[in-house]
């Protein structure tokens, strides 16, 4: 038996082939298992995904104060020990870059977009980040510790963005 493809069913064929490998990570990926810290309730889990110069995050947050912008930020120390988080130091800054919104070129590697909770205290988020990597060079995440404040960041005040008490602490793994 011999099967004969006409043109569209050559198109079809390598359309379907390159679908199947965008589905394919293009990178290393990591993640984070939020923990409570002491006396507060806030968990969750934070994925890391690099694809190319990018990192996207994925973000799925419950415990937080209803309605409420949350600060999000990497820390320089993957270490949660302390109970209140501050175990794990001050942001991720290795370009030593002033503190400031992830959308503009003045800020640290680690400053991220807020958490914002929903009526029942969950947020789920996706966002890209530039700046940073997975598993190399000086921008790498992982090993260091992921944060969510109590209060919104202002993005101004340095060096923290002034958001508050650490309510969830996490360390960032690799995967893959």
């Amino acid at each position: 038996m011999q099967f004969r493809f006409t043109g569209a069913a050559l198109a079809a064929a390598a359309l379907l082939a390159g679908c199947a490998g965008a589905m394919q990570p293009s990178g290393p990926t990591a993640t984070a298992k939020l923990e409570p810290t002491r006396g507060n309730t806030t968990a969750g889990t934070v994925t890391f995904q690099q694809q190319g110069d990018q990192v996207i995050v994925v973000a799925k947050v419950e415990g937080l104060k209803p309605g409420q912008d949350h600060g999000f930020h990497i820390h320089e120390k993957g270490d949660c020990s302390s109970g209140d988080g501050m175990s794990a130091g001050g942001h991720f800054n290795p370009a030593a870059k002033p503190h400031g919104p992830p959308d503009s070129t003045e800020h640290h590697a680690g400053d991220m977009p807020a958490l914002k909770a929903d009526a029942q205290g969950r947020a789920e988020v996706k966002f890209t980040l530039v700046g940073v990597a997975i598993g190399s060079g000086a921008a790498d995440i992982v090993g260091r510790g992921l944060i969510v404040h109590a209060m919104p960041d202002d993005y101004r005040t340095q060096p923290t963005g002034n958001s508050g008490a650490r309510i969830a602490c996490g360390v960032i793994t690799r995967v893959s």
